[in-house]
Formats: C-alpha cells, sequence, structure tokens
C-alpha cells in the first residue's frame, strides 16, 4: 500500500477502540450515505493489537458499581454478543465473589442490574454462598465469602482472535490499516485549533477529522494535542482540588497456571464461569503456609486454551513514578520494568489454591514466562470519551478498554451526528463539574 497523503477519517490505534471504531463509523457512513470504509485510515505504529489488547485477560463483565459504567458495559456486551465467532467470544458469564465489607455494594450492583434487565443471580450469606459455589464447583473452599454474584451474561474473549476480527470486518468495509507508522505530532491552520494534518515519521497525511484509541500511549497523545497535563477536580464536598495529575500509571498483575484448562471444568463438565473473588480472610501460602498478606486481596481467573492454562490476575498497584519518568515502551512482556515476578505467582496461586482445592499443590506449574503491562489511568480510573481541538475524538479508556468492544459503535454514531447518552458520563468536563462516578469498596480501581 502506498503511503497516503490524505484521508478524511485518521485513526490513531489498531487495538480494540481503534478497530472498533473503523468498523462501525464505516457502516454509520455507509448507512448514512456520508461515506465509506475507504474514506477511513488506522495507523498503528508496531502491530495490530501489540499493547493492551493484545495480552489483556480478556475479561467481559458488567460488575460495576458505578451506574453509568454498568449501563455502557450492558451495551458492550450487546455488541460482544452480536458476533461471537467473529469476536473469539466465549460467554461463560462472571461471577463477583465478595466479603461482607463489599456486601452493600455488590447487593447496589445486583439491584441495579436488575433493573436495566441485566441478568443475574444474587446469593447472600456465608453458607448461602459456600452451598452456590459447590453446586458449580465441588470443591469450593474460600473463607469469609458473604455474597456472590453471577452474571449471566458476560464471559472472556482471546484477544488476538478479537483484534483479528476485528480488523477483518474493517477491511471488508474498505477501511486501511497500515502498520509500523509512528505519529509525530499534529498540524492546524486559519486560526483554528482544528487538526488538518498528521505528522507521521513516513510523512504528512491531511485529514479531515482524527480519532485517538492508543490506550497506554495515550499521555503522549494527550501532550501533542496540547491537552492540560493536570485538572481542577471539583470534590462531592464542593471543594476544588487544584493541579491533580491527568495521567498515572498503574502495573497490571497478570499470568498464567500451566495446568490442563480442562481442570477447571464445573461440575457438568462444562466450562466454568470467570471467577472474581475480593477478600478480607488473611491469604497463607499453598507451598510453605507462610503468610502472604492480611490486607485485603482480590483476583480473577479462567481457564484460556489460548494462553494454555489457567489465565487470570490480581489487583493491580500505582506506578510511584512520575508520570513523565514512566517509559511504556517496551510495552508489556517485554518491558522489564513491569513484567510480573515471583511475588505475584506466589501470592496468586496461593489465591487460586484458597479457593479452589484443585489448586493445591499447582505451584510448580506456574508458567514462568513474560507477562504483564502497564496501564495509564484517568484522575478518577474512569474513561474519557470527548472531543477536543474541535475535530479530535479521545478515546481514553483508564485500562477497560477490552471489554469495551462496544465503543467505538457509539464513538462512529457520535462522529456522524448521533450524540450518546452513554458516553455524556464521560465527557472531560466532569472533573471542574464535580461529577464524578461513585467509589465502591473494591481493591480495583476500576470497579
Amino acid at each position: 500500500m502506498a503511503f497516503p497523503s490524505t484521508t478524511r477519517y485518521l485513526i490513531i490505534g489498531a487495538g480494540v477502540h481503534g478497530l472498533s471504531t473503523a468498523y462501525h463509523l464505516a457502516l454509520q457512513l455507509k448507512a448514512r450515505n456520508q461515506g465509506r470504509g475507504e474514506d477511513i485510515l488506522v495507523l498503528e505504529k508496531t502491530a495490530q493489537g501489540a499493547g493492551a489488547s493484545g495480552i489483556a485477560c480478556g475479561v467481559v463483565r458488567n460488575n460495576y458499581f458505578q451506574p453509568a459504567m454498568r449501563e455502557l458495559m450492558a451495551h458492550n456486551v450487546d455488541v460482544w454478543e452480536s458476533d461471537p465467532k467473529a469476536y473469539s467470544y466465549h460467554p461463560v458469564g462472571y461471577m463477583q465473589i465478595s466479603p461482607e465489607s463489599m456486601h452493600a455494594d455488590v447487593a447496589t450492583i445486583a439491584e441495579q442490574q436488575k433493573e436495566i434487565g441485566y441478568e443475574s443471580v444474587f446469593v447472600e450469606g456465608r453458607k448461602e454462598s459456600s452451598n452456590y459455589m459447590k453446586t458449580i464447583v465441588h470443591d469450593w473452599q474460600a473463607q469469609g465469602i458473604t455474597s456472590v454474584l453471577h452474571e449471566k451474561r458476560g464471559g472472556y474473549a482471546n484477544n488476538t482472535g478479537t483484534v483479528h476480527g476485528l480488523a477483518g470486518k474493517a477491511e471488508a468495509e474498505g477501511v486501511r490499516i497500515m502498520t509500523g507508522v509512528m505519529v509525530q505530532g499534529f498540524e492546524s491552520g486559519n486560526g483554528s485549533s482544528a487538526i488538518t494534518a498528521v505528522q507521521t515519521d513516513r510523512g504528512t497525511i491531511q485529514c479531515d477529522y482524527v480519532i485517538v484509541a492508543v490506550g497506554p500511549w495515550v499521555k503522549s497523545v494527550w501532550e501533542m494535542l496540547e491537552l492540560p497535563r493536570a485538572v481542577t477536580i471539583k470534590g462531592a464536598d464542593g471543594v476544588f482540588h487544584e493541579n491533580v495529575p491527568m495521567w498515572v500509571f498503574w502495573s497490571l498483575q497478570e499470568g498464567t497456571l500451566g495446568v490442563d484448562p480442562n481442570l477447571q471444568r464445573t461440575n457438568d463438565g462444562e466450562m466454568p464461569p470467570v471467577i472474581h473473588v475480593d477478600t478480607d480472610i488473611p491469604l497463607y501460602s499453598c507451598v510453605d503456609g507462610s503468610l502472604v498478606t492480611d490486607q485485603m486481596w482480590g483476583i480473577y481467573y479462567k481457564p484460556d486454551f489460548h494462553f494454555g492454562g489457567i489465565q487470570g490476575g490480581a489487583a493491580p498497584f500505582k506506578v510511584e513514578a512520575d508520570p513523565d519518568d514512566v517509559a511504556v515502551d517496551p510495552y508489556g512482556p517485554e518491558s522489564p520494568d513491569f513484567v510480573v515476578g515471583e511475588d505475584f505467582a506466589h501470592m496468586w496461586v496461593s489465591a487460586l489454591a484458597h479457593c479452589q482445592k484443585r489448586f493445591e499443590g499447582q505451584m510448580p506449574k506456574y508458567k514462568n514466562e513474560p507477562s504483564g503491562g502497564i496501564g495509564a489511568f484517568t484522575p478518577d480510573s474512569f474513561p474519557v470519551f470527548d472531543v477536543f481541538r474541535e475535530n479530535c475524538y479521545v478515546i481514553a479508556d483508564s485500562n477497560h478498554g477490552f471489554k469495551m468492544i462496544g465503543v467505538g459503535k457509539l464513538v462512529a454514531e457520535e462522529i456522524c451526528g448521533t450524540r450518546s447518552r452513554l458516553m455524556e458520563p464521560f465527557r472531560f468536563s466532569r472533573y471542574i463539574e464535580g461529577k464524578l462516578h461513585p467509589v465502591s469498596n473494591s481493591p480495583f480501581p476500576w470497579s
């Protein structure tokens, strides 16, 4: 493909958000007689899915304490279910298993899932929760659990399969995808902030509209766009908090236990739901019985033939370095700064054994291979979906991205003139206006 000098719509990033936007924008343009897929160009500096979209755990869930996130995720699950084969999607369900300190939060989630028609089962009580789990996996043994929220929808997807499926759909509509192209800056003119061209390491491309979907690289592109490095946030008490950094990095904690994925089949021989456990019960080592942590902890896990074992993770931790000093490249398993180590493996496998007896004695089978990654989080750890500089749509997902395959559909509709109610709670203006999302008691920053 010859390097283009112009395009109507230029999308930066070939992960889930960028490719979903490209595909759905092509459909919208055609349906409205406003253009076609050939009007869309996707640029990717390395390869499709080379960032977070390619290594994420791939869990799809609606377990959010925030009403706006629940409604948005219900839409995303609809999109996953629209073509599970193309998206490599496994609709096995999702379980949030929680201690008493989270009971009220999870009860609220369950009630509001019911209100929006999202099918789930809510079980309350220690004995009742234990018995319910044992009807699914007979060896359930986690302590201190007082509620189970079992989402019948949701599940997980195979990362590379999803990315390739989206790319195939987009290219079938005429979208051009170019890899190995690095964006270096933006041009504007005629006294307007609107972008007229994108500068790359292979030349300048004139364009009418730009969509930024670069995952953990959003900070660098944000600064290329000359957007604020810090924000003022109006708190719930009406007090304004000045100079809050716009971006903070978190290190992701994920890995794989190299057992046969069939080990985790349910009592009736089926593939199980994704299991997410949060608890404040002290965690002890499955190797030597020593105390791992007496603080609240959480893990998630699922069998995955793509990863070749039981794959999952634990709560991430904040990178304490100044955001300007954090190297995002090389990303994920190639980054020595953010690859999970022995401490994660010990904690996670011990937690698996705490939850289910079948994982006792399995520590030697943990895959000692590079895993993990890094995420760029907004000040409140929730996405920003908004237009900047008149014609630049920024998708900043704060590491919710992979499961949000349907955001691209809403972005495409907004670009074509239909403003989305689901996207309104995620505008940049929420910080100064104090329209913040409620905070849960989960140990995970994105819940």
